[in-house]
């Protein structure tokens, strides 16, 4: 784990996933079976409406970090929010995994070229947002704080 942190720091670990996340709300609307992009279809919208929760994170966690703040309970219900959030993560891994398998079903169709590529790199794009994701709770917990709220109320006079 120390080989990793001496590679990358906060910093970049964050603006890679904000880099990640952005190509996949793009991403989310095209359609790889026709190589073409679907804006109509209420389905699409669900990536990038629940990808606010990672972006409004990456800020709280970037806000923190830099001006050493304790973490906070609305920071705590953001990051509880994301767990939620990683499933849906985990369920797109799984039907991009489903989508690559499902090639040899589709011998007879005509499949476009960008098929195996685009569908290659959904998949590792959101292997890595998974694993980001993961690093991000680590980088919060380690730069951060845990949260600890038992002695939440001796904390809240910051005059002292």
């Amino acid at each position: 784990m120390n080989f990793i942190l001496n590679l990358s720091t906060w910093k970049r670990i964050n603006i890679l996933t904000l880099v990640i996340l952005t190509v996949l709300v793009v991403l989310s609307f095209y359609g790889v079976y026709t190589n073409t992009f679907y804006l109509t279809k209420l389905d699409n919208f669900i990536f990038p409406l629940l990808s606010i929760i990672h972006f409004l994170y990456i800020y709280v966690i970037w806000f923190k970090i830099r001006e050493e703040d304790l973490p906070d309970p609305k920071m705590r219900n953001l990051e509880y929010a994301l767990y939620a959030v990683m499933v849906v993560y985990a369920y797109k891994i799984y039907e991009s995994i489903t989508v690559i398998n499902s090639i040899s079903g589709l011998q007879e169709h005509f499949i476009p070229s960008t098929f195996g590529p685009m569908s290659t790199l959904i998949l590792v794009l959101y292997c890595l947002l998974f694993v980001f994701t993961l690093f991000s709770f680590w980088i919060r917990k380690r730069y951060v704080g845990v949260y600890n709220f038992e002695n939440f109320n001796d904390n809240l006079n910051m005059w002292q």
